[in-house]
């Protein structure tokens, strides 16, 4: 199939129709009925064949735009096709792109040249860019999420970061949806997962596709920076949640602002702030910690340097080292520290398990499946020592003016000391001074 036209250029006087090409619910259409019709027909099939299978599963499936017919058509079917295919040029709103019958070749007023690279569609195949002669009621039937809302598409000339779903493709928000259906580049730290996210969205992808992963984000740095500086609409994503935390687009980000090129960012989802929410942990001071290291001796010292670490801390795991991280993280941080397991965020599996880091490491032994996020309670802090303290509460008491009490009570907490000791000792101290 010719993708970028929606459309199957069929020989032997085969009769295909398709919906139109700003219909993204007709390109994932046409790639189901396309890989529907291999396994009918097989790989090996022939042209006439294949169609066949397509549109055995198009008529099964209801596809819509397809005749369901496998075989060249009389005069007199072809006549009255287009009122069956609901393309009736006097009906109000219709357009003669939509539901068009095809016979022996492509549809009138179409060209088979293509100007520019072939553009990614949304579920692995191509698609054109919107169709310049769409209804001219077409404003007002604008959705969120269309291309052409002028209140939605990406700005020109500028870099934007834009945060995908972490699992629910719902989770995706309507900027999101028009950014990548009006990109002109967009750079994907996978570029099949974010065709696979297209097609969830039933987005199409009317820019060029290109890859951007820790491998390569020195040199697709320049590329991007050039095509923002040239005016372009840039889009980069991740495979999920926001790039750059934890993905590529770091560097990227590094390079433009040295370059004098804007940077936005569309935000959305983040697995960080889903597990702290759900955690029932302290999340008024926290920090993300990301991915330990692998080697047993470099995660051991990571961890050392958090043991007095009073934040919570959030990581980055994988399924297959979990049990092992997690072992670790109570021979170091001790057994009975509270910590929470999230598996599955926002999806249909989604766990939460809240307990001690020996209790989780010994529910982990066997296997766990899925992404995971790590949050682990922080450290208690240590009381500090009452008189040195109460010296502070006095140099504080006469530097601001404040009460001695309220004095105390601002020393005494960050360091998990008693205000009615430091105030005694304070006013010890002070007596003490008087008396000398």
């Amino acid at each position: 199939p010719d993708g970028d036209r929606l459309r199957l250029l069929v020989r032997r006087g085969v009769v295909v129709s398709f919906i139109p090409a700003n219909r993204a619910d007709g390109v994932c259409g046409l790639r189901c009925a396309w890989r529907s019709g291999l396994r009918r027909q097989g790989r090996g099939a022939g042209r006439l064949g294949l169609c066949r299978g397509i549109l055995t599963h198009a008529r099964q499936s209801r596809l819509p735009g397809s005749t369901g017919h496998t075989g060249p058509m009389r005069k007199d079917k072809a006549e009255a096709a287009p009122q069956a295919n609901g393309a009736d040029e006097n009906q109000p709103g219709s357009s003669p792109a939509a539901g068009r019958v095809v016979q022996g070749g492509p549809p009138s007023g179409t060209n088979d040249e293509v100007d520019g690279p072939s553009r990614p569609g949304p579920c692995g195949g191509s698609q054109e860019s919107l169709d310049s002669t769409a209804p001219a009621d077409r404003q007002d039937r604008l959705t969120p999420g269309d291309p052409a809302d002028p209140n939605l598409v990406l700005p020109s000339g500028i870099i934007t970061l834009a945060a995908t779903p972490i699992g629910h493709a719902g989770d995706a928000s309507a900027r999101l949806r028009a950014g990548l259906a009006s990109a002109d580049l967009i750079a994907a730290e996978d570029t099949r997962r974010l065709l696979n996210l297209a097609g969830r969205l039933a987005v199409g992808l009317r820019g060029r596709v290109i890859s951007l992963h820790e491998h390569n984000e020195r040199n697709r740095a320049d590329e991007l920076i050039e095509a923002a500086g040239a005016g372009q609409r840039v889009l980069v994503v991740s495979d999920a949640g926001m790039p750059s935390v934890c993905d590529p687009g770091y560097r990227l980000v590094a390079a433009a602002a040295k370059a004098g090129v804007g940077v936005s960012v569309l935000p959305g989802p983040s697995a960080v702030l889903t597990a702290l929410a759900v955690s029932g942990l302290a999340s008024d001071r926290f920090c993300f910690e990301g991915f330990l290291p692998r080697k047993p001796g470099e995660q051991r010292r990571a961890l050392e340097a958090l043991a007095e670490e009073t934040r919570t801390m959030v990581f980055f795991e994988s399924p297959r080292r979990v049990h092992a991280t997690l072992t670790t993280m109570a021979q170091v941080l001790g057994e009975r520290r509270q910590a929470v397991l999230c598996r599955e965020l926002t999806k249909v599996h989604e766990e939460v398990r809240r307990d001690t880091l020996g209790a989780l490491a010994d529910s982990t032994d066997s296997q766990v499946l899925g992404e995971v996020v790590l949050v682990v309670a922080g450290a208690r802090p240590q009381a500090g020592d009452p008189l040195e303290l109460a010296r502070q509460a006095l140099e504080l008491s006469d530097q601001q003016g404040l009460r001695l009490k309220e004095a105390a009570a601002r020393v005494a907490r960050p360091a998990g000391a008693r205000t009615n000791e430091v105030y005694r000792q304070a006013l010890r101290l002070r007596e003490d001074d008087g008396t000398a």
